[in-house]
């Protein structure tokens, strides 16, 4: 399973706070919006993660490990599937100008990647087409687990 240390605290606003004295820097940096990406071009490119692999490591493993497997992580009757179609030739440059988190900087500024998502469709209703982002603030559901992992119910 991949995670992330998200923690999208502004660099002017924020982590400037520990300009002279480090210990006051919010710890953490922005990413979840480039994980997909980095790890389909550093895994999948390179030849060090299949696709099978991939889709297991982004989805179906962390479903399973906090409990909301089938419910997630799975396309079948009955789950909460939400699709990426993935463009697999898509070059993008990852930009701090062109990302739509909430914060004022990339650690990967200017690297540029191969491999994108194109669509993405959440409980049957396109919610990202070719980067433009139409869903509605709100439109999340709580979904609830198993505290201990395992199969949904």
């Amino acid at each position: 399973m991949v995670s992330t240390d998200h923690c999208p605290f502004c660099f002017e606003d924020q982590k400037i706070l520990g300009k002279d004295d480090f210990t006051k820097i919010p710890n953490g940096g922005p990413g979840i919006e480039n994980r997909l990406q980095l790890i389909y071009h550093h895994g999948v490119n390179s030849g060090k993660l299949s696709l099978n692999r991939f889709v297991e490591i982004t989805s179906t493993a962390p479903a399973r490990i906090f409990g909301m497997y089938p419910r997630k992580g799975a396309i079948a009757p009955g789950s909460d599937a939400d699709i990426v179609i993935w463009d697999p030739d898509a070059v993008h440059t990852l930009s701090a100008k062109t990302h739509h988190m909430r914060v004022d900087y990339s650690m990967f500024e200017g690297f540029e990647i191969k491999g994108n998502a194109r669509t993405v469709i959440s409980r049957g209703e396109v919610i990202v087409d070719n980067g433009q982002f139409f869903a509605n603030p709100g439109r999340g559901e709580y979904l609830r687990r198993t505290a201990h992992g395992g199969a949904w119910k």
